[in-house]
């Protein structure tokens, strides 16, 4: 089992260029919704339907592991917890 690392604002700032130069070349127009992993050390992008399945197609492609930095495509989160305010 790979040793577990310390996330940092920089892995954070990286993976999210990283997604946005993505964007630019790649139109992911038909995968809004859909969640997508972001390597912030290599820039590689895995997508599925949820976490879990990022993670099972990630592993079965690459047969590597390490930290993902998550989103939904369409929206600069992955999930945000809380009800509606009125």
């Amino acid at each position: 089992m790979p040793a577990i690392t310390e996330w940092t604002k920089a892995d954070t700032r990286r993976a999210l260029q990283f997604w946005e130069d993505y964007q630019k070349q790649h139109d992911v127009s038909a995968l809004v919704g859909k969640a997508v992993g972001i390597e912030p050390q290599s820039g590689r992008v895995f997508f599925g339907a949820d976490i879990r399945d990022v993670l099972d197609r990630r592993e079965k492609d690459e047969g590597v592991r390490g930290p993902l930095f998550f989103l939904r495509v369409g929206r600069n989160y992955y999930w945000r917890k809380g009800g509606r305010r009125k």
